[in-house]
């Protein structure tokens, strides 16, 4: 029993990176329609440059943490004005291919940059472990949990309650009527793009203070992503996080009982059973449009 509450918590541990890293390609996909297979090279940008900030230049992790937010924040709103753009309103496949483009040219630019040693994003607390009965988790880990939960928190908020938010829910229902009412349109899409790509970076680089960030693990994040997405259901706020813990605990799970070295597998095996028993997602049925 120990060991399975150990292995749990470690689940939801991921999972809550996995929910946070999914919430922005949700977001990015549920709005704007956009299928964004630059996802995870944001994510890995997230990482490598909270990296410069906090190990390189010596930075406080949350002074990191403001300058990733910011840095990635107008990244991902340049690429919608200069680039989604431009695509926009001509179906998906035009989207699709940009994205993978995009994606190829950040995983290979990082690779020039820095090349493809592990990066160490040096960390908020010390790694001491807590002991919690029989669990044990470490002080570096908890933190990196709670901000992601208020990080979770403050999009729910931003969408829900602010009249940005607002803006991007109604030009998402109809663009036009919300032009008519005055919404510059364009600039909600652009701060749409930003805001996912931001969620994404964040997660990059939460994750990169426990474990490290790589020019290379671009591919891989944008595959569990989907995962999370597809088990949640798509365009849903609450299906990200769920799908999200779903992923981290069935990994973990898999990982503790069964076999290390294959836990990449489960996600996979989740999705074709989600896909032939509930295609729609866990909540689709009342979906909310994040």
């Amino acid at each position: 029993m120990d060991l399975f509450l150990q292995f749990l918590t470690n689940g939801l541990v991921i999972g809550a990176f996995y929910a946070l890293s999914a919430l922005g390609l949700t977001l990015i996909f549920g709005l704007m329609r956009v299928v964004n297979f630059a996802h995870g090279e944001i994510y890995m940008l997230g990482g490598v440059t909270g990296w410069f900030f906090t190990s390189y230049l010596g930075l406080n992790f949350f002074v990191g943490l403001a300058l990733v937010t910011a840095c990635i924040a107008v990244l991902g709103w340049l690429v919608d004005r200069f680039l989604i753009e431009r695509v926009r309103g001509q179906g998906e496949e035009p989207g699709i291919l940009l994205t993978i483009g995009l994606s190829i040219f950040l995983a290979n630019f990082t690779l020039l940059v820095v090349g493809p040693a592990p990066l160490k994003v040096a960390g908020a607390v010390s790694e001491a472990p807590i002991f919690i009965g029989p669990i044990v988790i470490t002080k570096l880990r908890l933190t990196a949990v709670l901000v992601t939960i208020a990080l979770i928190m403050a999009a729910h908020l931003l969408i829900q309650k602010t009249r940005l938010g607002q803006a991007m829910r109604a030009t998402f229902q109809d663009s036009m009527a919300a032009n008519l009412a005055g919404i510059r349109t364009k600039q909600v899409y652009a701060a749409t793009f930003a805001l996912g790509c931001t969620l994404a970076a964040l997660s990059g680089m939460l994750l990169a203070s426990i474990y490290s960030a790589q020019a290379s693990i671009g591919g891989l994040v944008s595959l569990k992503s989907f995962v999370v997405v597809i088990l949640g259901g798509m365009g849903s706020f609450a299906g990200a996080i769920v799908g999200g813990l779903l992923l981290g605990v069935a990994e973990a799970m898999w990982g503790g009982y069964v076999a290390t070295g294959m836990v990449d597998i489960i996600g996979f095996v989740l999705v074709i059973l989600i896909l032939l028993f509930r295609p729609q997602g866990i909540f689709a049925s009342h979906a909310e449009r994040a």
